[in-house]
């Protein structure tokens, strides 16, 4: 059976491309190729709202969201409140993985599975999966969710911090009710990830449950992704790069380009973590060469120019939402 493993995923890819999209589900034309150009982490720092914005504002960025728990959420959502249109969702967080700065849990210590010996949140997926169980997991959710209502903030989608929500099995399905019970779209690439399994060289489930839970959350009312774009945090560059704001721009937006040539049609989101970073940001992570790269580049004329020269459609999940509830099917 194994020697026929590159035969049988050659028929599943054959399948795949001729299937119809999600994209074209939802009324776009076929052969489309939709992006999410999404920032993450909003609410985690000052630097951070301040660069999400700048992305958005002044860039080809069109979404974000929001991580609940954090110390910066209020001055992101102030911004909100004073741009209702925003695209911005939930980046359902159950851990904290920086050193000096960290979080706690919204349940505090009602979910003492969620906290680690110094009150936070686990530093890593594998300590979360570790310790907590699903109950603790749909708790700290659904209070993210509560806390964002009760600031006057109703979420367009939600996400999942470090891929959190995927760290079992268990996790994924209360992660996969917390959309379909609060009719909110949730990430999840359900389409014909090509480029996802391209980057992880496989996927941890078969395409074909993957794909099942994609109609599962559309029989919902939900739209889905095809495919996703993870790919930036890959780009590392050194606290001493040596590099201008200009030639770092020059040089992320590149790699963004490279990588956009592999887009396949349907819908893909593409994560992204965009900070304006200060002298405060390197006492929090080393990774604020690679934010700082990711905003620029979200700012740079050629990949505005790649993106409308090559016929990219740019959208939110707002935008899919309500193609979704025009389809009836």
């Amino acid at each position: 059976m194994l020697k026929h493993l590159p035969l049988l995923i050659l028929v599943i890819f054959s399948h795949l491309s001729n299937a119809q999209t999600y994209a074209e589900r939802l009324g776009y034309p076929a052969g489309a190729k939709i992006v999410i150009l999404h920032v993450d982490d909003m609410g985690m720092s000052y630097d951070s709202n301040l660069g999400g914005i700048r992305a958005m504002e002044e860039g080809v960025a069109t979404s974000t969201s929001v991580m609940m728990p954090c110390p910066w959420v209020p001055g992101f959502v102030r911004y909100l409140k004073e741009h209702p249109k925003a695209d911005a969702g939930l980046h359902l967080t159950l851990t904290s993985e920086w050193q000096d700065y960290r979080w706690g849990p919204l349940t505090g210590t009602a979910s003492p599975n969620l906290l680690d010996d110094e009150g936070c949140l686990w530093h890593s997926v594998e300590a979360l999966a570790q310790h907590a169980n699903p109950d603790d997991v749909e708790r700290e959710f659904d209070s993210q969710l509560a806390r964002a209502r009760r600031m006057g903030f109703e979420p367009t989608h939600a996400d999942t911090h470090m891929g959190s929500a995927f760290g079992t099995p268990e996790f994924l399905e209360r992660y996969l009710q917390f959309g379909i019970k609060n009719q909110l779209p949730i990430m999840f690439p359900g389409g014909h990830n090509s480029m996802i399994i391209n980057q992880l060289q496989g996927l941890s489930m078969p395409p074909e449950k993957a794909r099942a839970i994609g109609q599962m959350l559309w029989d919902a009312g939900l739209p889905v992704l095809d495919d996703l774009h993870n790919l930036s945090y890959n780009w590392q560059y050194p606290a001493d790069h040596g590099m201008t704001d200009e030639q770092l721009q020059k040089v992320h937006a590149q790699q963004y380009i490279e990588s956009f040539s592999q887009l396949q049609p349907g819908i893909t989101m593409v994560i992204m973590h965009c900070s304006a970073t200060t002298e405060v940001f390197p006492h929090i992570s080393d990774s604020g060469p690679l934010r700082r790269a990711d905003m620029l580049a979200m700012l740079s004329p050629d990949l505005k120019k790649y993106i409308e020269e090559n016929g990219i459609i740019l959208t939110t999940w707002r935008e899919l939402m309500e193609r979704r509830g025009k389809v009836r099917e």
